[in-house]
């Protein structure tokens, strides 16, 4: 499990004397107790990690951006870093060709044969890519196929 994952990681950082990897790993652990305390979802699955460390890899990418537009390569790089100990945690991105292939094999099985079939193949395609893929890099690879 990831969570158990998460707190050897933190002994060993610890250990260590690790700053930047323990200060993403505080991060990570800080969301995970967020999301058990916010709602009635007490337990939270493999796919439910995933979802947030994605949600925290996609903010500091954009943060990174930011930085990195106003100068503050600093901050871009110490935005980085962090995204690396995280991403260190979800399994490999799939490439755009992997996706691409997924999605045709998702848009034969559901038979969608428009763009208007779109919510019905990104639902799919979401559920079975979740955490191997960005949801903006399967709808891409979603309306190249259905807009051809």
């Amino acid at each position: 499990m990831i969570e158990q994952q998460i707190a050897e990681d933190m002994k060993t950082a610890m250990k260590e004397k690790d700053k930047q990897r323990l200060e993403a790993i505080r991060q990570i652990k800080a969301q995970i107790l967020l999301a058990k305390t916010s709602g009635a979802n007490q337990e939270l699955t493999d796919a439910d990690m995933m979802k947030i460390l994605q949600k925290m890899v996609k903010q500091r990418k954009e943060s990174a951006e930011i930085y990195a537009q106003q100068g503050r390569q600093d901050l871009a790089d110490e935005e980085n870093k962090q995204m690396a100990y995280i991403q260190a945690y979800l399994p490999a991105q799939m490439s755009e060709e992997e996706i691409a292939e997924s999605v045709k094999k998702i848009v034969e099985q559901t038979g969608a044969t428009s763009i208007k079939d779109m919510g019905k193949v990104m639902g799919a395609a979401n559920k079975q890519l979740a955490g191997k893929a960005e949801s903006a890099a399967i709808a891409n690879a979603v309306k190249k196929l259905l807009s051809k």
